[in-house]
């Protein structure tokens, strides 16, 4: 199996690779990874302590957080699949957010904030 078979089938399953407080990283299936690793609550908690700050520019906006947490964090925000979101890159440590046309920067932080309201008050205009 070649590496590029390997992430499309990990990518088709929906497994996700998220950070882990104790085992580093950890490969979470949907539904199941969720109670097994993590309580929603707990991943969203974890991931809110990532957080570092968000910039915007135009329609796009530029969220850092902690090395290790953007691809997690992009993954959160991508499987909720909000309105104001087209989508998102994610490196290592920095995330592209693309808004919607149309939408404002306080209808992406509203939905940043109900994807992870840990955020609440981390998030500001």
């Amino acid at each position: 199996m070649t590496q590029a078979t390997l992430s499309r089938d990990l990518k088709f399953l929906q497994v996700a690779k998220m950070p882990h407080p104790v085992k580093g990283y950890v490969y979470v299936i949907p539904d199941i990874g969720k109670s097994e690793v993590m309580t929603e609550g707990a991943a969203d908690s974890f991931l809110a302590e990532g957080f570092r700050g968000l910039n915007y520019s135009g329609n796009l906006a530029v969220m850092k957080t902690l090395p290790g947490y953007a691809s997690s964090f992009a993954a959160v925000i991508d499987s909720a699949n909000p309105y104001e979101i087209l989508g998102t890159i994610a490196g290592d440590d920095t995330i592209l957010i693309v808004r919607r046309e149309g939408t404002s920067k306080n209808d992406l932080l509203n939905a940043l904030k109900s994807i992870m309201p840990k955020l609440k008050d981390k998030l500001h205009e």
